[in-house]
């Protein structure tokens, strides 16, 4: 019997229903493991997305291998992420829900070295940006924030 590039191994909508659960609790658990752990770009952070890529793979595609199966994750997944996206620019609830609220890391000089723990920011990551703002000294920050996006932000005092 000849495999067909669109011969599906299960109902179509067992990969939508498939691709909703591994969505929202691959959502779920990047927003659990906190802001650094998207925004930073060290070497075995990508290699942490592309594992988690390759470990929930058989969840959304089962024993299918067919084109069409394929197409149709990729489509919901597409379809979700566009959703969360529309959602989430309209209910501030929602939008902090998934993306979380800034951290301030520092005011006036002041590091807040409990949010550099809670937080999982080292100190050699608050420093880079330091020096990214020009601030060479922790007295010259007027403002630090850990933006939820990951990326550190300092605002340096104005002369």
């Amino acid at each position: 019997m000849e495999h067909s590039l669109f011969d599906l191994a299960m109902p179509w909508w067992q990969f939508v229903l498939r691709a909703v659960a591994v969505y929202v609790v691959v959502l779920l658990m990047v927003r659990v493991t906190g802001k650094r752990a998207l925004g930073q770009t060290a070497p075995f952070d990508m290699l942490v997305i592309v594992l988690l890529g390759e470990a929930v793979q058989n969840s959304l595609i089962g024993e299918d291998t067919s084109l069409l199966g394929g197409l149709i994750l990729a489509a919901v997944l597409l379809l979700l992420n566009w959703l969360v996206g529309f959602a989430t620019a309209r209910s501030r609830r929602l939008d902090l829900l998934v993306q979380g609220r800034p951290v301030v890391l520092a005011r006036d000089g002041q590091i807040a070295w409990e949010e550099l723990v809670k937080r999982n920011v080292s100190y050699a990551d608050f420093e880079t940006s330091k020096r990214e703002a020009d601030c060479r000294d922790d007295s010259e920050i007027d403002l630090a924030i850990l933006e939820t996006s990951g990326r550190i932000t300092v605002l340096r005092k104005r002369d």
